[in-house]
């Protein structure tokens, strides 16, 4: 796991800087986890667009990733760490001792053929998923849930960890990689360790066919624009803008709260953007 350098043999490849793929030992995804997935290219459920800048990239299958961990006294062991173009982490190959097969998110440091399983009895060992409750106040944790039993839904992408830092009552606090402090019930399920493929962050494209291959199309700014798309476009020359930063619609970009869901505000005990 880190990052390789290219030798300078195209402009493309003279700054690119891609990962080393060493943790992986499957070329193929297990067939039967896999799903087709549909492009949906930043259109929604109407066919408008609501995401700019999105379409193309390569064709990709869909891995089932299991982040309920509701498999709750089965051992399994880890048969294969594989690549998974829909997210940044990597994803491991469970096979159970009752035959079954699951994808889940791979820590850092859970080698192949370690065994993992669930549930409020499980070992704090990297990969068990326990509740909040069982886990020592210190513990760096990733998939968290935020309602009980619907499924790891924080700390999900590469080289993440949150920590377990109070519990007080029917809660206990988490601090999440942004910062973040937030209140969550302790019967909510955690796995233990923090997610590999921690070089992730480091990585050089090199050239604008990598950002395609991802479905990434050319992102142009505000002030390049005309008049008549965008609030900052148009003037003589190369001009900044005239006012503050915007989206298309007028709506402030900095420093501009965009957060509305005041039925869990309580949750939230220290902001990650607070000073």
């Amino acid at each position: 796991m880190g990052i390789r350098k290219l030798k300078p043999t195209s402009p493309g490849s003279r700054t690119q800087e891609i990962a080393d793929y060493a943790e992986l030992t499957a070329a193929k995804p297990h067939k039967k986890l896999t799903e087709g997935k549909k492009r949906v290219s930043g259109r929604n459920n109407r066919g408008r667009v609501t995401i700019r800048f999105r379409g193309g990239g390569h064709k990709r299958r869909y891995r089932v990733v299991d982040f309920r961990r509701d498999k709750h006294g089965v051992p399994a062991k880890v048969a294969t760490v594989e690549y998974d173009p829909n997210r940044s982490a990597r994803i491991c190959l469970l096979h159970y001792a009752d035959g079954e097969k699951r994808y889940i998110l791979w820590p850092a440091g859970l080698e192949v053929g370690a065994e993992v399983v669930s549930g409020p009895a499980s070992p704090v060992n990297v990969g068990n998923s326990l509740p909040l409750a069982q886990i020592p106040l210190g513990t760096v944790i990733h998939n968290i849930e935020l309602k009980i039993g619907g499924g790891g839904q924080m700390v999900r992408s590469a080289g993440a960890g949150g920590q377990l830092m109070a519990k007080e009552g029917d809660y206990c606090q988490v601090k999440l990689p942004s910062g973040e402090q937030r209140r969550v019930h302790v019967n909510c399920y955690a796995t233990i360790g923090r997610l590999g493929n921690s070089d992730h962050s480091n990585r050089s494209d090199g050239k604008a066919g990598r950002t395609r291959w991802l479905g990434r199309r050319p992102h142009n700014r505000g002030v390049t624009m005309n008049p008549v798309d965008h609030p900052m476009g148009g003037g003589e020359g190369k001009s900044s803008g005239g006012r503050h930063p915007c989206t298309p619609w007028g709506v402030p970009t900095k420093g501009y709260k965009t957060r509305n869901n005041k039925r869990t505000d309580g949750m939230i005990v220290r902001r990650r953007n607070r000073k």
